[in-house]
């Protein structure tokens, strides 16, 4: 065995006849192993919540969205349809038509945006797990899908056919000279509330469902333009073949946006958030590792006599500092193991019973993550031979006379 680790390990888990060493160095290892489980469980904490977070878009966004690069509308062509159902990778696509429109409900007003969807709609997405209340509407039939925030701002109720929603959108090319004159300026169509999604706030307030063709007709878009294409891609397609296929069928004027990139900023301030947790959570562990180089150079001052014995039997300086330097790191490696191991099981029974809630019928949301136990361990282990590296420094020649 090394002798320098040999060394380093009989100093690490015997005891001193300082008491007050002993003391010190159980505070120390303490310390880093609170401050890995702690770190851990702070990461699997955002990691829960940030899957929390997400959950909504994986139901509600698709796979793949082409969408105009400018403008509002792209061309989609018979021929185009037969083109993108023979790519492979592809298993489902929707055409949608999207736009602005105001509400009108028993003297109650909102503006929202109406989404026109096909048949295949609810093959792309996940309709089941965003229906609240009621169906989802009967194509041709002049229904339409709204939101809980919108059913709660304007009092609505659901299949009320005695009192209509009222859907507004400007007629094209109309300008300010007939502003004053709604029949003038506004396509108009009266529609029954079929039933209500839920995703979240934000969005459940800014979507109304309703058939393709009503959408197209309220908007007096051109039967060839649509507002974009909603794709399901298969479980193992190549997201980047899927695009250049999609490319050469779409030459120009088009974006292709994944699933991140829809919710660009959503992704972003999620990252940034969790970067965050990270540094202020690793400023635990840097104060818990203080103790250590502490303990380290109680240690070094404790053992002068056996430093000095060593000395004088041939080691040499730099092997004296390797024995405190391995020390320090054995505490540090084996503290963060310890305190990893603690932080698994506090999450998994976070996970199994549930004990820490949001609400009372919302459990605070975890996940156990390799990803996070490397970055744990690697977090530990730089720091802890940082402060090793600083502690062990502290021997020097004038303890060896």
């Amino acid at each position: 065995m090394n002798f320098s680790l040999y060394i380093a390990k009989r100093y690490l888990f015997s005891k001193s006849s300082n008491n007050a060493i002993n003391i010190i160095t159980a505070i120390a290892a303490i310390g880093v192993v609170v401050g890995a489980m702690s770190l851990f469980i702070v990461l699997s904490g955002f990691s829960g919540l940030k899957d929390f977070s997400l959950q909504f878009t994986n139901e509600f966004d698709s796979d793949l969205k082409i969408l105009p690069e400018s403008g509002k509308s792209i061309t989609f062509s018979e021929a185009q349809k037969a083109q993108l159902q023979n790519i492979e990778g592809i298993q489902n696509f929707s055409e949608i038509i999207e736009e602005r429109v105001f509400l009108h409900y028993k003297g109650k007003n909102h503006i929202a945006y109406i989404k026109g969807v096909d048949s295949r709609y609810g093959k792309v997405t996940q309709l089941d797990s965003i229906m609240y209340f009621g169906e989802w509407f009967v194509p041709h039939e002049h229904q339409v899908v709204v939101g809980l925030s919108t059913i709660a701002k304007l009092s609505m109720g659901v299949n009320d056919y005695s009192n209509l929603l009222e859907v507004y959108v400007p007629k094209p090319g109309t300008g300010q000279l007939n502003a004053l004159d709604p029949s003038e300026a506004f396509n108009k169509e009266n529609v029954v509330v079929s039933g209500v999604y839920q995703v979240n706030e934000d969005l459940d307030a800014k979507y109304v469902f309703s058939d393709l063709d009503f959408a197209r007709n309220l908007l007096s878009m051109d039967s060839t333009k649509i507002s974009s294409i909603e794709m399901k891609l298969l479980p193992n397609a190549s997201e980047e073949k899927v695009r250049s296929k999609i490319e050469e069928i779409f030459p120009k004027n088009i974006l292709i946006k994944n699933r991140i990139q829809q919710n660009d900023a959503l992704y972003k301030m999620l990252n940034a958030e969790n970067l965050a947790v990270y540094l202020i959570a690793t400023l635990v562990v840097i104060i818990a590792l203080f103790n250590v180089i502490g303990s380290i150079i109680m240690m070094v001052l404790d053992k002068r006599k056996n430093i000095k014995t060593l000395y004088n039997m041939g080691a040499s300086l730099k092997e004296i500092r390797r024995i405190f330097f391995l020390q320090g790191t054995l505490m540090s490696l084996l503290g963060g193991m310890l305190g990893i191991f603690l932080g698994i099981l506090a999450v998994l029974a976070q996970l199994k019973f549930e004990f820490v809630s949001i609400t009372s019928t919302l459990p605070y949301p975890v996940q156990l993550k390799v990803i996070n136990i490397v970055i744990v361990f690697a977090t530990i282990s730089v720091l802890g031979v940082l402060a090793s590296k600083i502690a062990s420094s502290r021997v020097r020649e004038k303890l060896l006379v």
